[in-house]
């Protein structure tokens, strides 16, 4: 790779000139100017992105961490963040830290060396959110961080309703007649499957519904994860089998949805199905899953954008965001009558 003092060599001029016609910092002879121009194009130079942010004390990337890139719903939200962040004229760093906390350190450390101008994380322990704070790196949190830990580490945060989004599939499964609904949750420890199964538990018990501990089932937000679970539901007898099914995310409504085929079980006529995210998937299946929609790409930006704010006033107020979900309703829940 061709360095700056090649390119003054082959250009007959200094390393000084070569750097102000490439930074545009001083007035150059146009005859200087254009032998510079020449011998960096026959040499193939590119400036050393690591030289410029040293003087430039910004690097412009963003650094990225999410807890699982196969999921689609994390690959729609880092592609708005993605579009966004590239139309402001910084690139993306990605790290997956397979829900597995070292890892996720490991990479908040490799993005700290590198100086990244801001940081959005999808997942975030306390100690990590000290370390933040402590370098005073513009941070946003996203999804599965804790609003608590938000304001105790006064971070910005962007979060979806997730009660609201519980509540909201209660509402359209009561509404068509069903009467055993069971629930799907993601991994207990994870904020947002509690509280989106609060959010289904409490509207039922406003309609004097129960959520029965053996109609709530956990699975990993996989597919594989909720077809596990649903098959543990779906091999109840006959009188004490779901009529319908709230899933945490609709990688395991697809996993739901296999297994109600696998045992003929008519979706959705003795099955109503819902998840939540809406994916682009999610209108593609068979049938179409009804889902809590987070509006994924709008999401991502909305993210950026409070991020890249961040970074043009680091003494800016606080900014937390919270989402309402809308139900998107398909063929997967829909009423006795409609599915004849």
């Amino acid at each position: 790779m061709a360095t700056i003092k090649e390119v003054a060599r082959v250009a007959g001029v200094s390393y000084t000139t070569v750097s102000h016609v490439l930074n545009q910092t001083r007035p150059v002879s146009d005859s200087a100017r254009e032998r510079v121009v020449a011998a960096v194009a026959s040499l193939g130079y590119v400036p050393s992105a690591l030289a410029r942010s040293l003087k430039s004390k910004t690097t412009g990337t963003i650094g990225l961490i999410i807890p699982n890139n196969t999921n689609p719903y994390f690959s729609e939200v880092a592609r708005g963040i993605e579009d966004s962040c590239y139309a402001a004229g910084y690139s993306v760093i990605l790290c997956n830290s397979d829900d597995d906390p070292a890892k996720q350190r490991d990479y908040l450390n490799m993005l700290l060396t590198k100086r990244c101008d801001g940081l959005i994380v999808a997942t975030l322990g306390r100690a990590d959110g000290e370390l933040l704070r402590k370098m005073k790196v513009p941070t946003v949190l996203l999804d599965r961080a804790r609003k608590d830990l938000a304001d105790d580490l006064a971070i910005d945060l962007i979060a979806v309703d997730n009660v609201a989004g519980g509540a909201l599939a209660a509402e359209h499964l009561l509404a068509l007649g069903r009467k055993r609904i069971a629930c799907i949750g993601g991994p207990a420890e994870i904020a947002i499957s509690r509280e989106r199964i609060a959010g289904l538990r409490n509207k039922l018990a406003q309609a004097n519904t129960e959520l029965a501990a053996a109609m709530c089932v956990y699975g990993d937000f996989t597919s594989a994860g909720g077809y596990a679970a649903a098959c543990e539901l779906l091999d109840l007898p006959l009188e004490e089998r779901p009529d319908a099914i709230f899933c945490c995310n609709d990688l395991m409504a697809i996993g739901a949805l296999r297994a109600a085929a696998e045992r003929n079980i008519d979706v959705p006529q003795a099955l109503a199905v819902v998840g939540f995210d809406d994916i682009d998937l999610a209108q593609f299946i068979h049938p179409p899953l009804t889902s809590v929609a987070q509006n994924t790409r709008k999401l991502g930006q909305l993210t950026a954008a409070c991020l890249l704010a961040r970074i043009a006033r680091p003494d800016m107020a606080l900014q937390q965001h919270t989402i309402a979900p809308e139900l998107h309703v398909r063929g997967s829940s829909v009423s006795h009558i409609a599915a004849k």
